[in-house]
């Protein structure tokens, strides 16, 4: 598909189209299979941590949106995965320099085609995006989505650093919980099941 041809299908909603420029969910499950997966969150209060060599030990790092990174000592350096649902400036994707780039949102509008055209590019299915929704009873994160994607493969280990369910606010904006459509209390206990029923989650 060329950059006319995708600009179309995003205007005209033509999921199929789009979806023909994603890796196959299957394929990005099993590049998991195995892996140790630190997940990043935006919270602030993992800026007060000192979990950056832990990071940037995991076999994998993945890291959401914007990805603010005060310092290494609390964030580490790398970013192997990329998963956004906002566009992503020049300047964010130079400075976290992201492998694969993966979108989440259901909103194709926000889609650019440099993201869509990317190396490994993934795009969320809508039926998944809809399904978690519909358990947590409002539209979920970008952790939550990663986290019900991650979980889905062999990995070995998935460890959250920055979920703290936005008690301490995001690194990347102002806004207050009441601000923002999210659910973070439902995602908290939907997280803390999955803790308990499976023991590959870890919440540092």
């Amino acid at each position: 598909m060329n950059k006319l041809s995708f600009y179309s299908a995003r205007v005209m909603r033509d999921e199929a189209a789009l979806q023909s420029l994603s890796v196959p969910q299957g394929n990005l499950l099993a590049d998991l299979e195995g892996k140790s997966v630190a997940l990043i969150g935006n919270a602030r209060s993992l800026a007060q941590a000192r979990h950056g060599a832990a990071i940037d030990a995991a076999g994998l790092v993945i890291r959401i949106n914007r990805a603010p990174m005060p310092s290494p000592d609390s964030h580490g350096t790398r970013t192997d995965w990329l998963a956004l649902a906002v566009r992503l400036a020049d300047e964010d994707r130079a400075r976290l320099h992201p492998s694969r780039l993966l979108w989440m949102s259901p909103k194709r509008k926000r889609l650019g085609w440099r993201v869509a055209s990317s190396p490994g590019f993934y795009l969320h299915p809508l039926p998944d995006y809809h399904a978690l929704k519909d358990r947590l009873a409002a539209p979920p994160t970008t952790g939550a989505m990663m986290i019900d994607l991650l979980l889905r493969s062999s990995l070995a280990s998935l460890t959250l650093y920055g979920f703290d369910f936005f008690a301490s606010q995001s690194l990347s904006g102002r806004r207050t919980a009441d601000q923002v459509p999210h659910d973070f209390g439902a995602e908290a206990s939907w997280v803390a099941d999955l803790r308990r029923s499976d023991a590959r989650l870890t919440l540092a």
